[in-house]
């Protein structure tokens, strides 16, 4: 049986050899649908039960209202992320020095968050086998600033680690967008079951929520970009919300 990354990976690989038919056939039409550096070297924040809490975590129905759709991005389609590719178990990591970029992975964090909610993003014009997918995190704003803080600490220094009996190279901070409070980046390669796919994580925190987007590459050895009109109008309508 396979784990939940190689599931993951092979809706992944399927995904994307749709994405790429879609977009060749799109090319003619569009009316299907209608920075800083990695991190900012801000200091590191600590959540402590001494800490004050600050903004509130939103709610799942507020999650919700805030996802990005179809209407909100012009030439993408988007759909909701199944239950069982964003689990809540979390599995540990070697080293543990690694953990919060392995629990991300999925879209865990620790401190765990109070809810949270995932789409994938498909570009109907691009035919690099690009698949994306969103998904917003629920914190409170102290326990948002950790995992931020822990995600810059960790792919500053951890070079590569294993997860689930999969390994995971070439881990190294990439520039952040000026978007949000403050936001953090990495790429890394992924190699499950003798399949390596270069993927790029952008976090971006406001106030208590915290935005993820990572986009998987399965026809190229570079790592790629995170679309920045993607980035930007999930991090504005979840502003709107809170």
């Amino acid at each position: 049986m396979k784990s939940v990354p190689g599931r993951v990976l092979v809706g992944i690989v399927v995904t994307a050899a749709l994405a790429a038919t879609a977009a060749c056939g799109a090319k003619d039409s569009d009316s299907d649908t209608g920075g800083s550096a990695a991190g900012s070297k801000k200091p590191a924040a600590q959540a402590t039960p001494a800490a004050k809490e600050g903004l509130k975590p939103l709610t799942e129905a507020q999650l919700t209202k805030a996802a990005i759709t179809k209407e909100d991005l012009k030439g993408y389609r988007v759909g909701n992320t199944p239950d069982d590719e964003i689990p809540e178990v979390s599995v540990p990591a070697k080293p543990a020095t690694c953990q919060a970029l392995a629990d991300m992975f999925l879209l865990g964090t620790e401190p765990d968050a109070t809810a949270r909610v995932s789409r994938s993003v498909t570009s109907l014009k691009a035919t690099d086998g690009t698949v994306l997918r969103v998904g917003l995190l629920a914190q409170k704003e102290a326990d948002a600033k950790k995992v931020v803080a822990d995600l810059r600490t960790q792919s500053e220094n951890c070079n590569s680690y294993e997860h689930t009996d999969y390994h995971y190279t070439e881990v190294k901070p990439v520039k952040a967008p000026a978007l949000g409070d403050e936001a953090v980046a990495y790429s890394m390669t992924s190699d499950i079951e003798g399949t390596k796919i270069p993927v790029t994580y952008t976090v971006v925190r406001s106030g208590s929520t915290l935005a993820v987007f990572y986009a998987m590459s399965v026809l190229s050895e570079k790592a790629p970009d995170v679309p920045a009109d993607v980035m930007e109008a999930q991090v504005t309508k979840v502003e709107k919300t809170v």
